[in-house]
């Protein structure tokens, strides 16, 4: 029972191709490329609205020199909040609860970040790995402590994305394998662990929302300590 329950995290393939490509992309087919009327449709409004909205809470800590990155955070904010909330739909496939993706997203970006440090203000990024006022004696401890949290930042960026929307879906699977179990046997509990299931999903809604938004918020953050 327990190689089933951790079946729906391996990617699925067909004739032998993996399809977490098509998992990857299908998100960017829901939204609608805008047209050249002027009057638009509710839809284009609304994900008008919704892209404004995000890049203004993602900009507001940055200063101007970091709203060059505005597009890339944006977008990759819309990537994972679409592809978290598809990956509880029925017989889908989560392409984030993959360590192996939220690394290859993290790390790059984090990395960009770095460099960016290093290459506009070299002394206050490299600075950052030995506060002020330390004592001598601590120095070598500190400068390697600064720089393994440094280096650890894109590995719980990752870890962090996965652990919590594989747990969310294991708790979904259980509870629904229970429900459907009990409901022959034991119609009244079945009905309760159904409504746990339904508090759950909701629950999972929005946490995938949240995930989302925290995984690029750090990134925004570790990008304002650096420009």
């Amino acid at each position: 029972m327990n190689l089933t329950f951790f079946d729906q995290f391996s990617s699925p393939s067909l004739l032998g191709i993996p399809l977490i490509l098509i998992a990857m992309t299908f998100p960017a087919l829901l939204i609608p490329s805008p047209g050249n009327r002027w009057i638009t449709s509710r839809l284009t409004t609304l994900q008008l609205w919704f892209f404004n909205l995000v890049t203004k809470q993602l900009m507001m800590p940055l200063d101007k020199k970091g709203h060059k990155w505005a597009l890339i955070l944006t977008s990759l904010m819309v990537f994972l909040l679409l592809t978290n909330l598809l990956g509880l739909l029925p017989y889908t496939f989560t392409p984030t609860t993959q360590l192996s993706m939220n690394l290859a997203l993290a790390f790059p970006l984090w990395l960009a970040t770095v460099l960016t440090g290093l290459r506009n203000q070299p002394s206050t990024s490299l600075g950052h790995l030995l506060p002020e006022g330390t004592p001598t004696p601590l120095i070598p401890a500190l400068i390697l402590i600064e720089t393994t949290s440094l280096l650890i930042r894109p590995l719980a960026l990752g870890v962090r994305l996965t652990a919590n929307l594989t747990a969310g879906h294991l708790l979904i699977q259980l509870i629904s394998t229970a429900t459907t179990a009990l409901f022959s046997t034991m119609p009244a509990i079945s009905l309760l662990t159904l409504l746990i299931l339904l508090l759950l999903t909701i629950l999972e809604v929005a946490v995938a929302m949240i995930q989302a938004y925290v995984f690029v918020l750090l990134l925004s953050l570790y990008l304002q300590e650096n420009i």
